[in-house]
């Protein structure tokens, strides 16, 4: 584990701050990636903007989640240190929300399609979760609970693990959940090979991250428990129960863009259609309606063409 790189005058370069970095460039990376390939070049802009305004959405978010629903018994009794940062976590789960409300605030303002947004971007933010989750390990947080055998991760002192549990094996937790989440990062992208109605995807998303994380939790040892489930497990299960909601209901909505798609949404590109709409250098007829390369109409040498008149490769007879 590095807590930290390395050091300029007495300023850190800290590994958890560092990977988060590189999590959130390489996931917007995949976004702009997605976006283009549906053939929404479009929405590129937006997925940028959204992204970045989803930082600060995200950062506030995930720090009320863990400090009203993850660890309120403390913080109500030391309100100074809520808004101090660099003495206390963040939530993903409260990140995630923060961002997601940002995202439907900005679709709202620009006037678009908010599904469309989140279907291209929920395979990024699980691959973003995914990177993630190695600054957890770096910092030793995320940390997992004791094996109680002579087996597991031994955290170096200085970290929260070691604190916690200091010189026990731990439960690999958080590298676990982010090898499942490269599991469904590639899930969705064979998910976007056929069309779903809108909002599916990032539907998909929510509920299979629900899951790894629920399980996950039984592994954790840094999580309170409510009712014999943790704070993160509860809210996985609202999660949960929220995205097969919305599966039922917009299962007749229309159909939004899959991996391939043409711009205007209408299918697969692997279907017969032209990429560019260009021409047709078969000679045959445009499917986007198009002039062939000959420049002129469709000719049918054995009489009229198919505009309905009459052959002009043939002309009058020579006889009179």
């Amino acid at each position: 584990m590095h807590q930290e790189w390395f050091r300029i005058g007495d300023f850190a370069i800290r590994g958890y701050g560092t990977v988060l970095v590189l999590a959130f460039f390489l996931s917007l990376g995949v976004a702009v990636f997605l976006a283009r390939s549906a053939g929404r070049k479009d929405l590129v802009k937006h997925v940028v903007d959204v992204s970045l305004y989803s930082i600060f959405g995200g950062l506030v978010g995930a720090r009320l989640w863990h400090v009203f629903v993850f660890n309120w018994d403390y913080y109500s009794q030391h309100l100074d240190q809520i808004i101090s940062v660099p003495v206390a976590g963040l939530s993903i789960q409260g990140g995630l929300i923060g961002g997601v409300l940002v995202a439907v605030l900005y679709c709202r303002w620009k006037k678009i399609n908010l599904w469309e947004i989140l279907d291209i971007c929920a395979p990024a933010m699980i691959f973003g979760q995914a990177v993630g989750r190695s600054a957890n390990l770096l910092n030793g947080d995320g940390l997992g609970s004791p094996t109680g055998e002579d087996f597991g991760i031994l955290y170096p002192p200085g970290t929260n693990a070691a604190y916690e549990y200091p010189g026990q094996p731990l439960w690999p937790a958080e590298i676990w959940e982010g090898q499942i989440d490269v599991i469904i990062f590639a899930l969705l992208l064979v998910l976007r090979l056929r069309r779903w109605p809108s909002g599916y995807i990032f539907s998909f998303y929510v509920l299979m991250y629900s899951m790894n994380r629920f399980g996950m939790e039984f592994l954790r040892g840094d999580t309170p428990d409510w009712a014999g489930l943790s704070a993160a497990q509860w809210t996985c299960v609202g999660a949960a129960v929220l995205a097969l909601v919305f599966l039922v209901l917009r299962r007749k909505a229309p159909q939004g863009l899959g991996f391939g798609t043409q711009g205007d949404g209408k299918g697969p590109l692997s279907k017969g259609k032209k990429r560019g709409g260009g021409k047709n250098r078969a000679g045959e007829r445009n499917e986007v309606g198009g002039k062939n390369e000959a420049g002129g109409k469709d000719e049918d040498r054995g009489g009229k063409d198919k505009a309905g008149g009459k052959d002009e490769d043939r002309g009058k007879d020579e006889a009179g």
